[in-house]
């Protein structure tokens, strides 16, 4: 097993059996609730932000392994980080997702785990569901997003 693997299997593993900043925020600024009707994932996903910062950040739900270890993966990373900073960094796991091979950029830290998601095509949505619920709470874009 590569370094990659090892790395994806334990942060999954770690992630879904105990998630991170798993919850609701009773004073939530934005909530959006994601869903992927191709595996059943269903997660809603609670910001509170202190001007252009992302002061606290909560989900919940249900969903795969993959799926819950991404938003706690998510949560984890962007506390504290300002809304254009998160943008980018949406950008950055999306391309990793989504691209075959290319090598993550380091500044990913833990979230260079989600790339072994890559090595199953069909789980990529699992893995981007949080990731296009905070792009979408962040600009706007609506109160429930799908991955179909």
């Amino acid at each position: 097993m590569n370094e990659l693997q090892e790395l994806y299997r334990e942060v999954i593993l770690d992630h879904n059996r105990q998630p991170r900043n798993f919850g609701e925020i009773e004073d939530a600024d934005r909530v959006i609730e994601g869903v992927n009707p191709l595996c059943g994932d269903r997660m809603t996903l609670y910001l509170k932000l202190d001007g252009s910062t992302v002061q606290d950040v909560c989900f919940k739900g249900t969903g795969c392994a993959i799926s819950v270890a991404s938003s706690s993966l998510m949560t984890e990373r962007i506390k504290g980080a300002s809304i254009d900073e998160t943008l980018d960094l949406f950008e950055m796991v999306h391309e990793m997702l989504t691209s075959a091979g290319d090598e993550p950029p380091e500044e990913l830290e833990k979230l260079v785990a989600l790339a072994g998601v890559r090595e199953y095509p069909s789980r990529v949505k699992c893995a981007s569901l949080a990731w296009h619920a905070l792009k979408a709470a962040l600009t706007g874009a609506g109160h429930e997003i799908s991955t179909e």
